[in-house]
């Protein structure tokens, strides 16, 4: 029931999807968020979709976008030589079915060729490779050396604390001050602690969730065309949809994408890079991040690694200012010490 398409409207008529004349009971997103689901956890062999394709669902009209900037899947027809019995697969945009589109019926070939052609477009080049990773494992090193600080610190007041409650023990137990002020005291004391436990807590937190996901991403787009050529259909599928949130086809090209993130941070991070463009931060407000002024190709004269790494620099001990909006790749959380995000 669940892989039917008469619940979007659609009849099978000789072996061709057509749109019917009832009223459809969903739509095509929650029917294709379905599919994805279902394919993603059948790990028993049991049987696929009757026209299933790892590229299915990653691909949308590139005629549309240009034309009215309509985001529109293409999906999958079957047509069947019937003195042969041979089958054939087409990608073709929705609208068709419609007629307010005029795209052409891709044979599936051409589309998977324009595929992979297309992954070498993404590919990271080898001198911003080597920039990234330099700057990530400097900008580690000065977290952690900034983490033990802080440690230091923290640990320092949290034993002030105890001095100052044995203290207090002390006084209720000679009868110098009254019980109810004391109990007070003791519960300011208490709070702090529990304050200062859970500042310690984040402290010991240092940047290498964020820096393995970066070297992560290097890694799929240091030679993302070899890669995706090594790899399974399942394996195309999951790579495709973890790089692309859209592969726009028109004829029988890939003429535009949208990469999700943190790719296509990294992409704009490396456009700048490429160019030796520095943002123009002059008109920006006084708490706007700063950078350092351009050296040549200099990865930190373009981006801050904060940016990269989330704007993780929040340690009051650190002598390094928090240069960028602390968003970064990761949502905030209430335990920020900062107002959540808005956008």
């Amino acid at each position: 029931m669940l892989r039917d398409r008469y619940y979007v409207g659609d009849v099978t008529y000789k072996g061709e999807e057509i749109k019917g004349r009832h009223e459809a009971l969903i739509d095509d997103a929650l029917f294709e968020r379905v599919q994805d689901a279902i394919e993603s956890r059948g790990v028993a062999g049991e049987r696929r979709r009757t026209h299933h394709h790892y590229l299915k669902g990653s691909l949308f009209c590139g005629r549309c976008k240009r034309a009215a900037d309509i985001t529109q899947r293409m999906i999958i027809q079957r047509t069947v030589n019937n003195p042969r019995g041979t089958e054939y697969f087409y990608f073709f945009c929705r609208n068709r079915q419609e007629g307010t589109c005029d795209a052409p019926h891709i044979g599936i070939a051409y589309i998977e060729e324009a595929v992979e052609q297309h992954y070498a477009r993404v590919r990271f080049s080898a001198g911003f490779i080597a920039d990234v990773r330099a700057h990530l494992e400097e900008a580690i090193g000065t977290e952690e050396a900034s983490a033990r600080l802080l440690h230091h610190q923290l640990t320092t007041e949290l034993r002030s604390l105890d001095g100052r409650e044995e203290n207090l023990i002390d006084l209720a137990a000679d009868g110098a001050l009254p019980q109810a002020k004391i109990k007070a005291k003791l519960h300011d004391i208490e709070r702090q602690r529990q304050h200062l436990s859970a500042r310690l807590n984040e402290a010991t937190d240092d940047l290498s969730d964020a820096a393995r996901l970066i070297e992560t991403c290097l890694t799929l787009l240091e030679n993302p065309q070899e890669l995706y050529r090594r790899c399974d259909d399942d394996q195309r599928r999951l790579l495709s949809q973890a790089i692309f949130h859209a592969l726009c086809i028109e004829d029988d090209q890939v003429t535009d994408h949208d990469l999700n993130e943190p790719f296509a941070q990294l992409h704009a991070v490396q456009d700048a890079w490429n160019a030796k463009q520095l943002p123009d931060l002059s008109a920006q407000p006084q708490n706007t991040s700063k950078v350092l002024p351009p050296k040549g190709k200099d990865l930190a004269a373009l981006v801050t690694i904060e940016d990269l790494l989330g704007g993780a620099y929040s340690a009051p001990c650190s002598t390094k200012p928090s240069m960028v909006e602390l968003r970064g790749f990761e949502p905030r959380t209430s335990c920020m010490p900062c107002k959540r995000s808005t956008n």
